[in-house]
């Protein structure tokens, strides 16, 4: 009895669940349906190769080019700004509509329909999806609009406004004169009143006139970013022609810029000149003559000492591996050592003396912090500062990520007590530093100034009765 009972029970909760499925598989359908309803177009983004955007003052047509990306081709020929044509391609191909007016539009006339329109030219497909968009709903700024080959007159929400407004100038790639800073291996700067150039050499940039010397990497970085960064903020000439020269005094521009690059054939030369608030630019490269605006001029007008890196040893503090000190006749070396997966620091003596590593630390942070205050810049004689017979000599050796390890070198010469200011030589460098004495407080006298103290052993009164 009870079997037959659960199995009663079984056939009853199959036959509901049969029923509920029904009616998700039907709403499913019927939410379906509702949403495409609700979509005046509906296509793959992705499938569409060309947009015309025809408006009342012109035709702006764009097409994918081989590798996808976008270009214009009419008005004019030019790259287009990608974000910019996608923004247009996401807001019609899949298009919602936010109420049907009239299910079959009668007179499309009374609606200003067309007053622009959008046809999206899908691959494989032998005519475009077009969209007509007539005058503004009055009540809230929606746009009045039919597919062409759709019966029903809509509304469509007031935010495709924006984009339908755009310009040509809206959808043009801005920085046309974009490249490749990491290809740079030269610079030559010419400009009001400043001269001076720089070559990269190996991960460092090196000052080679008007004087030789390391120049700081993040400002030569910087530069070159900001001049690939260049924008647009007017197109003044599509040809370049000696008339258009001329006019925008780049014939003799106040400014000049010479890129080497490591790509073959790829040199590049800008041309850059400020007339009152408005600057010009045109590249060796390209047809185009541009107006920009920013402060980007100002930083080719900084002084090569300005350029200049400061930094008497480029290292990182906490990649420090072993760090040798001489002063005199006395003499100390320490050096980092993996102790149960945490690093601790040795002094190289015949006991092999746990050292004082917040001691070892702070120094070696400090010679990476030494900065100049003022440089020597072909010295004629080393004794003359000193540094033929140096006070004292440090080197740090050090192991980045790439696991090589850099020898940085620095001999100290004569101190300026008056001043609190010190000679300093980087052993790789052919000028000098001064720089900040303060320093030298830190300089170990003998070895015990380094050694780790003792432990302690536990108060007898701290311990467990």
């Amino acid at each position: 009895m009870k079997f037959r009972t659960t199995l009663i029970l079984l056939a009853v909760l199959a036959g509901l669940l049969a029923v509920v499925l029904i009616f998700e598989s039907k709403g499913k359908r019927e939410a379906a349906v509702k949403e495409k309803e609700q979509k005046l177009v509906d296509v793959a983004a992705a499938d569409v190769e060309r947009i015309d955007l025809k408006k009342e003052d012109g035709t702006i047509s764009f097409r994918k080019d081989a590798k996808g990306a976008w270009l214009i081709t009419a008005p004019l020929e030019a790259k287009a700004d990608g974000a910019e044509v996608d923004g247009l391609l996401s807001g019609f191909s899949s298009l919602r509509i936010e109420r049907v007016v009239e299910k079959e539009a009668k007179d499309l006339k009374a609606y200003e329909i067309p007053r622009q329109e959008v046809a999206l030219w899908v691959k494989g497909k032998g005519a475009p999806v077009r969209v007509l968009i007539g005058m503004e709903n009055p009540l809230d700024k929606s746009l009045f609009a039919k597919r062409e080959d759709d019966p029903r007159l809509v509304l469509l929400s007031s935010s495709l406004k924006t984009t339908l407004d755009k310009k040509v100038f809206d959808f043009r790639e801005k920085d046309i004169f974009k490249f490749e800073t990491a290809e740079v291996k030269s610079v030559r700067v010419r400009a009001k009143a400043v001269s001076w150039e720089a070559a990269r050499e190996a991960d460092a940039w090196l000052l080679k006139s008007p004087v030789r010397a390391l120049a700081n990497k993040s400002k030569l970085d910087t530069l070159l970013e900001s001049l690939s960064a260049l924008k647009a903020k007017d197109f003044l000439s599509e040809t370049k022609n000696p008339g258009d020269v001329k006019k925008f005094g780049l014939e003799k521009p106040e400014y000049e810029v010479a890129l080497t690059m490591t790509v073959a054939n790829k040199d590049m030369v800008f041309s850059l000149h400020k007339d009152g608030d408005r600057s010009y630019a045109m590249t060796s490269q390209s047809n185009k003559i541009i107006a920009f605006e920013g402060s980007f001029l100002a930083d080719l007008e900084k002084k090569p000492d300005e350029l200049r890196e400061k930094k008497v040893a480029a290292f990182y503090s906490w990649e420090a591996q072993k760090v040798f000190l001489k002063r005199g006749p006395f003499q100390l070396t320490a050096a980092k050592e993996k102790v149960k997966d945490e690093d601790k620091w040795f002094l190289e003596t015949a006991a092999k003396d746990p050292a004082d590593g917040d001691k070892i630390d702070s120094f070696i942070r400090k010679i990476e912090g030494l900065e100049a205050a003022s440089f020597i810049d072909n010295p004629k004689s080393l004794a003359e500062y000193g540094l033929d017979k140096p006070a004292d000599e440090v080197t740090v050796w050090t192991k980045g990520n790439d696991g090589k390890t850099v020898e940085t070198g620095l001999l100290v010469g004569k101190e300026d007590k008056d001043k609190k200011q010190v000679i300093v030589k980087n052993v790789k460098l052919d000028y000098l530093f001064r720089v900040d004495a303060s320093f030298l407080q830190d300089l170990p006298k003998e070895a015990k100034d380094w050694k780790a103290e003792p432990a302690r052993p536990a108060d007898a009164g701290d311990k467990k009765k």
